[in-house]
């Protein structure tokens, strides 16, 4: 009798759940649901404004993807609850929020309904910069060894400034609160009726090492006293390893998702990482890229280096026994995206079609145009969500297709300084892979990555590259004994897979983009390493012009 594996993605937007064979990986079924609440960036339900660079969402739209995905793949693929024998999720992250003893969220309660510090911060929730900034210096100031492993700076994205911000603005929540959870391990404990906390989002995103714990109180208290024993306070909860069983099923949850009890479940993922084994990368120096609203760069390598800008490196993070590397652009869909929703007329039908198909006629360097794609700020390697974007060149005679493929360029160089900056630092980068929509369906976009790093790419073989990653976690957290794998390294081999497709450069169009990519890295940085701190000011002003 077959055996399945469900796996869930949490994405930005929405949760996508993917019903897998657990013997080839094969794809039974799929279901998406939107979250309905979707990122509130300007209101909340209750319609308390927000202020700047704030991103939010409600916990109960991911209950709801439970709920809705989950059944629907069952039925789809006309399985049987009880051959499945595992279930694994995924998450954006960091994306964190406050809740009490028994899991429930601050923001279910009705007297924090309308605090805005009561929900959970995005992982582009950017309004926790300034605390960022103040661990930063702080640890370089303190000679913090942790720091290296980071690229040197952390960022408002990451789980630290977030709690900081909550105590800061909100100290009665932060007293409310009994645990700051990341959303993933948080499903989990909705699940399986324990709280765990994952070895990835606790080492990439709360400075969590394998041998070193979580920075001591000392340093927490030299930010504030009121934080010196925020790690015992806060973050309890057993840390787990990837590919460990966080527990399995609850009544409660079977209910809720049509799955047994006792189903296992494994301890949740970062959906970046959790996609490499859904392409069967098990070498090192394989860079993989997960193209969605950002972009992360996941790689795996066999020793630990310093990498200015990286997102971070840990000590099992993707694969055990090896350290696995996190690179990433805040902004690469949700670039196109915000060009065709702010400037292109409603008139116009399936307009990323339409520009594509017109911007696939340019050549490289025929529009003049230069961008630097900073529209969300610049993760790595610059680590500063204070910059913002810039297109250079346009005359009266700049026409939309030719933004919208200079966009597309600004995103393939800040690929290729991550690149280039890897190599720089002794971690091999050998070959190329990419995963998620926009390698899925634009030809144009891959074609013009290829050209601008020199390299040929391999794409993923899934559409749902995060979700089947997920599913073979949760065959892992089975074990063999029970119809799944007993390593991640087994369940990639078998499970993960390849599209034939490979993009390879073009030599006409890399030479005329070693060009502009020196150009590039010129304006990189002149306004991102303090040559011009133009777009700081400019922030600055509309800060206070803002309020």
């Amino acid at each position: 009798m077959a055996k399945y594996s469900i796996g869930i993605d949490f994405g930005t937007l929405s949760g996508r759940a993917v019903l897998v064979r657990v013997s080839d990986g094969a794809e039974l079924a799929d279901s998406a649901y939107g979250y309905p609440h979707g990122v509130m960036d300007e209101a909340l339900p209750d319609g308390t404004r927000l202020g700047m660079d704030w991103a939010l969402q409600h916990p109960q739209d991911y209950l709801d993807v439970l709920a809705h995905t989950v059944p629907d793949v069952l039925q789809k693929a006309g399985v049987n609850a009880a051959d499945v024998v595992g279930v694994g999720i995924d998450f954006t992250a960091c994306t964190v929020l406050p809740v009490q003893k028994d899991g429930t969220p601050l923001c279910f309660l009705p007297q924090y309904a309308g605090q805005p510090n009561a929900y959970i911060k995005l992982w582009k929730h950017h309004a926790a910069q300034d605390k960022a900034n103040r661990i930063n210096q702080a640890a370089a100031e303190r000679g913090e060894t942790w720091l290296a492993r980071y690229g040197g700076k952390i960022s408002s994205e990451w789980l630290f400034p977030k709690l900081w911000q909550v105590l800061d603005e909100s100290p009665e929540l932060y007293a409310a609160m009994d645990a700051f959870v990341e959303a993933g391990d948080w499903v989990i404990w909705q699940l399986t009726g324990q709280l765990t906390r994952n070895a990835c989002m606790a080492g990439y995103k709360a400075i969590h090492h394998k041998r070193d714990g979580y920075p001591g109180p000392a340093f927490f208290k030299a930010l504030d006293p009121r934080l010196e024993n925020v790690v015992a306070e806060k973050l309890a909860g057993p840390v787990l390893p990837l590919g460990a069983k966080a527990g399995e099923i609850t009544p409660q949850a079977a209910k809720l998702t049509g799955l047994l009890p006792g189903t296992a479940v494994a301890v949740s993922n970062v959906d970046a990482h959790v996609t490499v084994p859904a392409l069967g990368i098990t070498q090192t120096g394989q860079m993989l890229a997960i193209m969605g609203t950002s972009t992360c760069h996941i790689l795996v390598g066999e020793q630990e280096k310093t990498v200015p800008g990286m997102c971070g490196v840990v000590e099992d993070g993707v694969y055990p026994g090896l350290y696995g590397y996190e690179a990433g652009q805040s902004c690469v869909g949700d670039h196109f995206a915000w060009f065709v929703e702010n400037c292109l007329p409603d008139t116009i039908p399936n307009p990323h079609a339409w520009l594509t198909e017109r911007a696939a006629r340019l050549a490289p360097g025929e529009s003049g145009l230069l961008a630097l794609d900073w529209w969300n700020g610049n993760r790595s390697v610059l680590v500063d969500v204070d910059l913002t974007g810039l297109l250079l060149g346009m005359t009266l005679q700049t026409k939309p297709e030719e933004i919208y493929r200079a966009l597309i360029e600004a995103t393939a160089y800040g690929t290729r300084t991550i690149i280039e900056t890897f190599r720089k630092a002794g971690v091999p980068v050998q070959g190329f892979y990419a995963s998620g929509g926009i390698s899925q369906k634009n030809a144009l976009a891959m074609q013009i990555y290829a050209d601008v790093i020199r390299m040929p790419i391999r794409i993923a073989g899934s559409a749902q590259g995060p979700a089947l990653g997920s599913a073979i976690f949760g065959a892992v957290a089975a074990g063999a004994a029970r119809g799944g794998y007993e390593s991640v390294l087994d369940a990639a081999r078998a499970m993960g897979k390849l599209r034939d497709t490979v993009y390879t450069p073009i030599e006409a169009n890399a030479a005329v983009y070693d060009k502009l990519y020196a150009e590039y890295a010129a304006l990189h940085d002149y306004f991102g390493r303090g040559g011009n701190d133009v777009m700081k000011r400019l922030k600055q002003i509309k800060a206070t012009s803002h309020a």
